[in-house]
């Protein structure tokens, strides 16, 4: 049985910057999909079809990653694994390889962002191999519409190793509920795919990021916040659309992740760690775990956090096991909009007194900020600005709302959610658009 895990190319073009005398060029746009939270089209400056050069923007796809290495324990199913993102591949040379290939079944990860684009892939994937059987995963919306609409044979929601081999071993169809792996299995499970093709190219290029190659790795799964407009925690490892749910978190046992990164960085020969989780320091004990695996790794590491979640002590616990730097998300600096809006029950003051300590004890910190929230006013977006000129940051990204399906913000007002979003409200003026990076350029801030 053959099986393809396919993250297929995604480019754009841009012709709006001006040249001297008035002259336009052509800039090419890549798009990231599977292993992004918000899947959107980059301006690149160093890639462009069927050439890579190392430094732009490339997630691991952790679900598709996962699911390939589950399958491919049943020595009845022949796994490949392409990720046509990392590869920089061109829509000629995937479907000359989709041409020269015959699979029984084909995956392919999908997002609200990226969902036009897949549409046409995946009727042109169909009328070159029309007796493939072919799987949407990821955080799609509608899947009812979309089973009619497209031809495909099944849709999964959620992370989906057991979805897909249940797919492959009963041939089941249609729309494919929820399945997660338990704790005990998710510490049993094979290793994310990975092979010397890949192993290179993954970089999450935030200036908090040292010392290539990189590899991108989860600790655990899954995150209890409810902020408006994250889609993993809501649809892909959790089943809470709306943000009035319980949400699951998982996290991996220390001697998973050290057999994992000693496995990997024996092969590929790493030198860091980027800890890609919703959010990595959810209490002291799996964070000081993760310190001890990661002080017997010994390569430098980096990680996505939050600033309430561990004591002062854990942030020193964590530089000396080797940590240089950390991502944390504030996406605004008005309180009421943190927490009335997005939800996200974070105490700005708290956590700039954080960010002072992480910075006197040499941490570099990587600020993220969100603008054009439903119910955000032109002023609340100026204190963000202004709050970020109190933070000793070391770097910072700034980025539109993206709407994305499957999220409390595509889903306002829906289940029991009024009040846990009183603050959130979509009026005539908003304008849905699925692409931050997009939407961002457009904004006059």
């Amino acid at each position: 049985m053959k099986v393809l895990f396919t993250n297929p190319p995604w480019w754009g073009k841009c012709t709006e910057q001006i040249l001297p005398g008035n002259k336009k060029r052509d800039l090419w746009e890549k798009g990231v999909r599977a292993g992004s939270r918000w899947p959107h089209l980059n301006l690149v400056q160093k890639t462009s079809p069927d050439r890579y050069a190392f430094g732009d923007f490339f997630p691991y796809p952790f679900f598709m990653g996962y699911a390939a290495s589950y399958l491919d324990q049943d020595k009845d199913i022949d796994v490949t694994f392409r990720d046509s993102i990392a590869l920089c591949e061109s829509y000629e040379t995937y479907f000359k390889f989709i041409q020269e290939n015959k699979f029984q079944y084909i995956f392919m990860e999908s997002a609200e962002s990226s969902l036009e684009e897949d549409k046409k892939l995946i009727f042109k994937i169909k009328k070159i191999q029309p007796h493939a059987k072919i799987i949407i995963t990821g955080p799609v919306g509608n899947p009812e519409t979309l089973i009619n609409d497209l031809p495909v044979h099944a849709i999964l929601k959620g992370e989906y190793e057991k979805s897909a081999m249940n797919v492959v071993r009963n041939d089941l169809s249609g729309i494919i509920d929820y399945n997660f792996l338990t704790l005990e299995e998710m510490n049993k499970a094979p290793y994310p795919y990975n092979n010397k093709t890949y192993a290179y190219r993954y970089w999450d290029g935030h200036p908090v990021d040292y010392f290539p190659p990189q590899a991108q790795v989860l600790s655990s799964r899954g995150c209890p916040y409810k902020c408006i407009f994250c889609v993993w925690p809501a649809v892909m490892t959790g089943e809470d659309p709306t943000g009035d749910k319980y949400r699951q978190v998982r996290q991996y046992s220390g001697d998973y992740m050290q057999g994992l990164l000693e496995e990997w960085v024996g092969k590929y020969n790493y030198n860091s760690v980027y800890f890609d989780d919703d959010t990595f320091n959810l209490g002291d004990k799996h964070t000081i775990e993760m310190c001890e695996v990661m002080r017997r790794i010994n390569i430098p590491w980096s990680a996505m956090c939050r600033a309430d979640t561990i004591k002062k002590e854990t942030w020193k616990i964590m530089k000396e096991s080797g940590c240089q730097g950390v991502k944390i998300g504030f996406e605004s600096g008005n309180q009421y909009v943190v927490d009335e809006i997005v939800n996200k029950k974070l105490n700005l003051e708290y956590a700039r007194e954080i960010v002072e300590y992480i910075s006197s004890i040499k941490m570099d910190i990587h600020g993220t900020f969100t603008y054009g929230l439903p119910g955000e006013t032109r002023e609340q977006m100026q204190d963000t600005k202004n709050y970020i000129k109190t933070l000793k940051l070391t770097s910072y990204q700034e980025s539109g709302t993206a709407e994305i399906e499957g999220t409390p913000l595509a889903n306002l007002k829906k289940g029991n959610n009024s009040k846990k979003y009183s603050g959130a409200e979509k009026d005539s003026k908003w304008e849905k658009i699925t692409d931050g990076a997009q939407k961002f350029r457009e904004m006059d801030l």
